[in-house]
C-alpha cells in the first residue's frame, strides 16, 4: 500500500510517501514560500527520486484542517486535482491529530497549538503511547482558557506547533502544571505523519472521493469574520438611529 501525504495547513509545506508502513520519502520546507509554487514541484521531486509513477499511489492523504485558509485551499486543490486525474481516493487527516502523531510513544498528554491570532489557537489533547487517542477533539479556543483547562487536568503536558513561540511567555507565566516543549524535529506539521495516519484510515475504509473532499476550517476566515462584524455594527447603528427617532417622536 502506497500513500502520498500532503501537508499545507501552515507555513510548512510538506509531501511524503509511505509504502507498506515505511516512509520512503519526505520533503519538508518551513520557509516563506507560496504553497502554490512549492507543492507540485516537491511532489515531482519525491516521485522522481523514488523512481516511481505518481499513479502508483493507492490514495492521497491530505491535512484537512484547521489551519491557514489559503494553505488548506491550495493543499485541497492539489489533492483534488490529482485525485480526479488519477481516479484515486482521498483520505482527510485532521491537522492537529497528525501533529500529535509526531509524538507517538509518549507517556505525556500531547497538546499541539497552532496560532489562530487574537489570542486564539487551534488545538486538541491527545495520548499516543500505543495508538493515537483523542482526549479532546481539535477545536479553536482562547489560549488562556486552554492553560486553565490543562491546569485543572493536572497532567504533565508536552506542547508543539507554531503557537509555541507565540504563546510560550503566556504559558510560562500562567501555567502551574509541569510542561515541556517538543524539539525541532517534532514540533511542526509533517506530511510523513499525515501519510502514516492516512494509511491507517485507508485500511479502515475511511476515505472520500476527490469531489467529496472539503477542508475543515473550524471557523470563518478573517474576511468573513470582518464582514460579519461590519454587518453587526451596521445593524447596531440602524437600531440606534431608529431608537433615536422614536425618542424624538415621543418628545413631540
Amino acid at each position: 500500500m502506497r500513500i502520498l501525504g500532503i501537508e499545507s495547513s501552515s507555513l510548512v509545506a510538506s509531501v511524503a510517501v509511505v509504502t507498506d508502513d515505511v516512509m520512503t520519502a519526505e520533503y519538508t520546507v518551513n520557509f516563506k514560500k507560496t504553497h502554490s509554487q512549492t507543492l507540485l514541484p516537491m511532489i515531482d521531486e519525491v516521485v522522481n527520486m523514488l523512481g516511481i509513477e505518481l499513479d502508483s499511489v493507492d490514495a492521497i492523504a491530505v491535512s484537512g484542517g484547521p489551519g491557514s485558509f489559503t494553505g488548506l485551499r491550495i493543499g485541497s486543490a492539489t489533492a483534488k486535482g490529482l485525485g480526479f486525474a488519477m481516479k484515486k481516493p482521498l483520505v482527510q487527516v485532521p491537522t492537529v491529530d497528525a501533529m500529535a502523531y509526531n509524538l507517538f510513544g509518549s507517556d505525556l498528554l500531547i497538546c499541539p497549538i497552532m496560532d489562530a491570532r487574537r489570542n486564539q489557537v487551534y488545538t486538541g489533547l491527545y495520548r499516543c503511547k500505543e495508538d493515537l487517542e483523542v482526549v479532546k477533539a481539535q477545536c479553536a479556543m482562547d489560549m488562556g482558557e486552554l492553560v486553565r483547562e490543562l491546569d485543572e487536568r493536572g497532567e504533565t503536558v508536552v506542547f508543539l506547533g507554531d503557537g509555541v513561540p507565540v504563546y510560550r511567555p503566556l504559558i510560562g507565566e500562567m501555567m502551574k502544571t509541569p510542561h515541556l516543549f517538543a524539539p525541532a524535529h517534532m514540533n511542526r506539521q509533517r506530511a510523513g505523519a499525515v501519510a502514516a495516519l492516512g494509511a491507517k484510515y485507508l485500511a479502515e475504509g475511511n476515505v472520500v472521493t476527490a469531489e467529496e473532499f472539503k477542508p475543515d476550517y473550524l471557523r470563518k476566515s478573517q474576511a468573513e469574520r470582518e464582514a460579519a462584524e461590519k454587518e453587526l455594527e451596521a445593524a447596531e447603528r440602524e437600531w440606534e438611529e431608529a431608537e433615536r427617532k422614536r425618542e424624538e417622536e415621543r418628545r413631540r
